[in-house]
């Protein structure tokens, strides 16, 4: 978190609000937060990152579908599935626009959406 926290900072100075080199790092730091299981920080960061990238990118950017999934990761980690479903399915719809059939993202988003309802006890749609 200290050199990611460092990285931020000089970025911050360095680069326009909307940058998104900015949207990486605060990315970076909401993955350490998810993994320390402060999943309101971890949302805070995401969510930051992900409002640079929404405007930056158009809106079918498989960079996008990552971001979704890590967000989706956090509800899930929370037991918040719905939500949890709803940012897994974004993922999902923009990996089957962009992607070509056969791509692994499509299986990753596939598994996290089966991931979510296996948790639920829903296991003939998981």
């Amino acid at each position: 978190l200290e050199f990611y926290e460092k990285a931020l900072k000089i970025d911050e100075k360095a680069l326009p609000p909307n940058h998104p080199d900015l949207a990486y790092s605060y990315n970076n730091i909401g993955g350490v937060y998810d993994n320390m299981g402060d999943y309101s920080k971890a949302l805070e960061f995401y969510e930051k990152s992900l409002k640079i990238l929404e405007k930056a990118l158009p809106s079918n950017h498989p960079h996008l579908a990552t971001f979704y999934n890590n967000i989706a990761g956090v509800y899930k980690n929370m037991g918040n599935y719905s939500k949890a479903l709803e940012f897994y399915e974004k993922a999902l719809k923009i990996d089957e626009k962009a992607l070509p059939p056969n791509h692994p993202d499509l299986a990753y988003s596939y598994n996290n959406i089966g991931g979510v309802y296996d948790n639920m006890g829903d296991y003939s749609k998981a």
